[in-house]
């Protein structure tokens, strides 16, 4: 490393380990915000160590919710839950970089009775909102935006329930619109064409709502009745899956690499990563498989093999949209490489992911082309370090400091510093596992 936000990564020749991955992010936050509107006390731990849920967390306490952290080395977080009537904030709700704080939690603030805004950093002033604004202007909530971006001001007050389509799939805006059906009059209906995360609903069944849930071809719909109360819980958050993606990843670019990922997250709505990288030759076996809180959690055991190639499209876009960028930044390595489409949602993420993606691969020498919704990453290449720009974006620093460990010599990656935003200890941890 030359600074803070500088990182050198150089090539490696194996992954071999065991690594016990922090809190899944998605479940952190849902527990985080339900939590603080719960009645009684919550006990998380393996809570999420990223600085997204901690402006979760920070969020809540500006509305009168009270948390302290019982253990850092088991990340427990202790709540005392304010029931559904929160405390007007005497700031601004800061969200830092996390769009899903501002999305998910704009369903919770929509049904107080009292203002508040709602802002973010540079890169999540930058980010649409106008997809959970609508809906929740139809339950009666008034949102003031700047052109459908952050900030937001927030009035709510007595919702009413709808039954909404929404016209983009996600996991975040479907949490949004459940949030707020809590405080809303009557059933609320949410429909999806594509099936998303369903973290929300498991996480609002953990703590004692009532929903309806049932398949519509591919998506879904779902239903939940307000004025139900919640109550609080003794929860353990699994790993994260996306974090893990990045040393599946590591692990898939050196054949014979042995790597353990115990009580990690496989929800279903999640697990096609897996389904994804066997299809391209990695060897994953799942062990110790267990139902906690509705969440499934295993412990996986990978090896690395000569890598194929796929096309990920449609459903598998919405599914895998986080764990792109560090499957196109692997895909040179494979034998036919990697095509993707329908997945125009990573221009609107904490970069501009399809162009960042297109930049740092040309730098290291890729060929690669770039399209409106995706793009075309041939196999059988060869990289070379060079030096990179994250972006500002975390899954972009992760996904080509996973790329750097088969490029020829050492790659520079500025704004290193972002992969804080969702693992702090990434590469100190990726260290680990090349050196043994």
């Amino acid at each position: 490393m030359k600074t803070q936000s500088q990182m050198v990564v150089r090539p490696a020749r194996n992954i071999r380990g065991s690594v016990e991955l922090p809190g899944d992010k998605s479940i952190s936050h849902r527990y985080g915000m339900l939590a603080g509107i719960a009645e009684g006390s919550s006990r998380i731990e393996n809570y999420s160590t990223g600085a997204d849920c901690a402006s979760t967390l920070g969020c809540m306490r500006v509305m009168g919710v009270n948390w302290q952290r019982k253990s850092e080395a088991q990340n427990v977080i202790e709540v005392q839950g304010s029931g559904l009537s929160l405390t007007a904030p005497k700031t601004p709700l800061d969200c830092g970089n996390s769009g899903s704080t501002m999305r998910m939690l704009s369903g919770i603030v929509a049904g107080q009775s009292f203002t508040s805004e709602m802002i973010g950093d540079e890169s999540l002033s930058r980010r649409p909102m106008e997809r959970v604004i609508k809906p929740l202007a139809a339950m009666g909530a008034k949102i003031e935006s700047q052109h459908g971006k952050p900030p937001l001001r927030v009035s709510g007050g007595a919702l009413k329930s709808i039954d909404y389509t929404m016209p983009v799939a996600s996991a975040q805006v479907k949490s949004c619109l459940l949030f707020a059906g809590l405080f809303a009059e009557g059933e609320t209906r949410v429909e999806e064409s594509v099936r998303t995360r369903d973290h929300g609903e498991v996480a609002l069944r953990a703590f004692g709502a009532q929903l309806q849930r049932k398949s519509l071809g591919s998506g879904n719909e779902v239903r939940i009745r307000g004025g139900q109360r919640l109550h609080g819980i003794e929860a353990r958050v699994p790993g994260d899956l996306s974090s893990a993606a990045f040393f599946l990843c590591a692990a898939a670019l050196f054949p014979g690499s042995q790597l353990v990922l115990p009580n990690l997250l496989m929800n279903p709505t999640r697990a096609r990563l897996l389904d994804i990288l066997m299809q391209m030759g990695l060897t994953i076996s799942v062990t110790q498989l267990e139902e906690i809180h509705g969440e499934m959690v295993g412990s996986l055991q990978i090896e690395g093999a000569q890598l194929k190639g796929t096309t990920i499209a449609g459903a598998d876009s919405a599914a895998l949209i986080d764990e792109i960028p560090v499957l196109a930044a692997i895909a040179p390595f494979s034998e036919h490489g990697l095509e993707v489409r329908d997945a125009k949602e990573l221009r609107v993420k904490e970069s501009d992911r399809i162009t960042s993606m297109v930049a740092n691969l040309r730098k290291m020498g890729a060929q690669v082309e770039e399209h409106e919704d995706g793009l075309k990453i041939p196999g059988g290449q060869t990289l070379r370090g060079a030096e990179l720009d994250s972006f500002g974006d975390h899954r972009i620093a992760m996904a080509f400091a996973i790329a750097a460990l088969r490029a020829q010599g050492e790659t520079l990656i500025q704004g290193a510093e972002s992969a804080a935003i969702s693992y702090p200890a990434f590469f100190e941890t990726l260290e680990e596992l090349t050196a043994s």
